[in-house]
């Protein structure tokens, strides 16, 4: 079995550290917690004699104390960061980065010398064609409700209640509506929101979910109401006011969840009670991207309103990874963190979910804030080192090769780390977001890491990862049996001849249950992450590449996902690498508000959102760049 070898230091200790490769995702370290009990006190044998009861009183007390010490030694050896050697030098806040690959990359394509400008008028008019039937679907069969089934042409509520929306929907693609132009689907949208939508909802919503969709949203369309791109919506101050007040109550009603010793905040929240949740799920832990992905809009929110609590409640979450990363020396995190005191538990590392926009934020943070938050540009330089010297993999067998991530797992308390080959689709944000924190400002203008402007060897190198990611990404689209990309894939380790595909999609086993559908990881349900990343690197160079590469995509949606030829919508399709597969009775909120912007900014003008004057949060809000009024105190 191939064996991925990391060789690095801790402090002052040289060590290498093999990591087995497979195939299979193992169980992941921390789902272990729950099947393991604190020590617990023998009961005594009932007492002979009355007077005896004073000694079984401290018996059992000092059993109990016992018993509490050792489960306070157990739960200490559980938050145990990822002391894992890196060869990175140390002093990584100062000095030029180190080029970390460890292997060889493809050549790096050439950026054109007259990059595309224009629209592409007839693709363009094909997506927002798609929109509107999205768009009007949902009117014609959901109006109101959160989410959208296009198969049984009905909606529901996240809190399962038909008087309770919480705008899931509506407020996700307000800024699409903005956008494209829609004035009287805009101003349905708009009105509904004033009239319809109340705060005042009984029931446990997700806390992050909340903040990007819906939070996100309403500052999203605030920002672009006040001062609109060309070709958008007219301005209107009023508008926008309204929107920012209403980001502002929510707020105020998510604010209970981040009452912990740590600041890091609760999973879930009742926006009616007040009342906040652990994550029962996962032994009350926070997950890291879950944590450390409201910040692009409580900062906003806080620099809009001039409220610096918003400001200091995205910032304590970032504390908490700042000194796991410098007290480890690492600059790639576990998935799950304490809210109680902010440490670390040893559980898997990835770039997928529970991960993923932790990284993405990282840079988006340095760049919302007009590049002068310098801490968070350290940080997340030293994550691609690590993940470029960690995470990454090739397919040599190929020419050219691809490309892939890996999520790493803990074995023996973290001496050492288990890689497997897996790769979601979530992880295709990456490549759009290392060539965006590669570009150079330069006069205003961002472009690409070359030497004349400042880029650096690690600079460029991020920017050909970059590309060669969205390579790979795209290869999972275009060589499935429907032109799809799965949820998840697995890369082989070798090449297999009777399969040219360097990936696998997991299939139901026929033989053990011959009517099992197709798993989870076959399925496709309209995600964007792909489309982002073509998105970001084709405004970055205009390239003509990730257009067609954009546009395959596109006509695979067209061709399997339309219901009733679109005017029924869009819905997902429960297996990638069968021509034969069902649809699934959903179109995601993310449909509307990422994936067809993302589609319709890919064909239009370049800089129509220019990333030096905006910057999208994780639902593909755009934000406005600011030079913030209040100081960091990240350090």
């Amino acid at each position: 079995m191939p064996k991925v070898v990391l060789v690095g230091r801790a402090g002052e200790r040289a060590c290498v550290i093999f990591v087995e490769t497979t195939l299979g995702p193992p169980p992941s370290a921390f789902s272990d917690m729950g099947n393991k009990k604190a020590a617990r006190q023998r009961p005594p044998a009932p007492p002979k004699k009355s007077w005896n009861k004073c000694y079984f009183l401290i018996s059992a007390t000092l059993l109990a104390f016992g018993a509490y010490i050792v489960r306070q030694i157990w739960l200490a050896s559980l938050f145990v960061p990822p002391y894992v050697p890196v060869d990175i030098p140390a002093n990584f806040y100062d000095g030029e980065r180190p080029t970390t690959v460890p292997f060889q990359l493809p050549p790096a394509r050439k950026i054109p010398t007259h990059p595309i400008q224009e629209q592409d008028k007839e693709k363009l008019h094909a997506i927002r064609v798609a929109f509107q039937s999205s768009w009007g679907a949902y009117k014609r069969n959901a109006w109101g409700m959160d989410e959208y089934h296009p198969l049984s042409k009905s909606g529901t509520n996240l809190l399962l209640k038909d008087e309770s929306p919480v705008g899931f929907t509506i407020v996700d693609a307000l800024d699409t509506l903005i956008i494209l132009g829609m004035e009287e689907d805009y101003m349905d949208a708009r009105n509904w929101i004033r009239d319809e939508l109340s705060w005042d909802v009984d029931g446990r919503l997700n806390v992050f979910e909340t903040t990007i969709r819906i939070l996100g949203g309403l500052l999203s369309a605030s920002a672009l109401m006040l001062d609109p791109p060309a070709g958008t919506l007219r301005a209107s101050h009023e508008d926008s006011i309204f929107f920012l007040t209403r980001a502002q109550e929510l707020a105020a009603r998510l604010l209970p969840a981040f009452d912990t010793p740590s600041g890091i905040p609760k999973r879930e929240i009742n926006l009616h009670t007040g009342e906040s949740f652990y994550d029962e799920d996962n032994h009350g832990s926070s997950s890291l991207a879950e944590v450390t992905t409201i910040q692009l809009e409580f900062k906003y929110l806080a620099e809009r309103t001039g409220d610096q609590k918003y400001w200091r409640i995205a910032e304590r979450p970032m504390q908490a990874a700042l000194k796991t990363v410098k007290e480890a020396n690492f600059g790639i995190l576990p998935i799950f963190l304490s809210p109680h005191d902010g440490e670390f538990y040893l559980s898997e590392i990835r770039l997928g979910s529970r991960g993923d926009s932790y990284y993405e934020y990282l840079v988006k943070q340095f760049i919302q804030t007009n590049r002068t938050e310098q801490v968070y540009r350290n940080m997340y330089e030293y994550a691609f080192d690590d993940i470029k010297a960690k995470l990454l993999k090739h397919t040599p067998w190929l020419s050219p090769p691809l490309v892939h991530t890996l999520e790493i797992y803990p074995k023996n308390r973290g001496k050492e780390w288990r890689a497997i080959t897996k790769q979601d689709h979530l992880v295709c944000f990456l490549g759009g977001t290392m060539m965006l924190g590669a570009s150079v400002m330069v006069n205003g203008t961002l472009l690409p890491p070359k030497q004349k402007y400042g880029g650096t060897r690690a600079m460029r190198e991020d920017w050909r990862v970059g590309h060669e990611l969205i390579r790979t990404c795209v290869d999972t689209y275009t060589n499935s049996a429907t032109g799809l990309g799965a949820e998840i894939v697995f890369f082989r380790s070798t090449e297999n001849a009777t399969d040219r595909r360097a990936w696998v999609v997991k299939q139901a086993n026929r033989q053990t249950n011959p009517d099992a559908g197709p798993p989870i990881d076959a399925r496709n349900i309209l995600r964007p992450e792909t489309i982002e990343s073509l998105y970001i690197a084709f405004q970055l160079t205009g390239d003509p590449i990730y257009r067609e590469w954009g546009w395959q995509i596109f006509e695979s949606f067209q061709h399997w996902c339309q219901v009733d030829g679109g005017v029924g919508g869009y819905a997902g399709i429960d297996n990638v690498d069968d021509v034969n597969h069902n649809q699934i009775d959903r179109m995601e909120t993310f449909w509307l508000s990422e994936t067809l912007k993302y589609f319709y900014l890919l064909f239009s003008e370049r800089n129509i959102l220019p990333f030096h004057t905006w910057v999208f949060n994780t639902e593909a809000h755009p934000l406005p760049i600011f030079t913030p009024s209040f100081l960091t105190k990240i350090d």
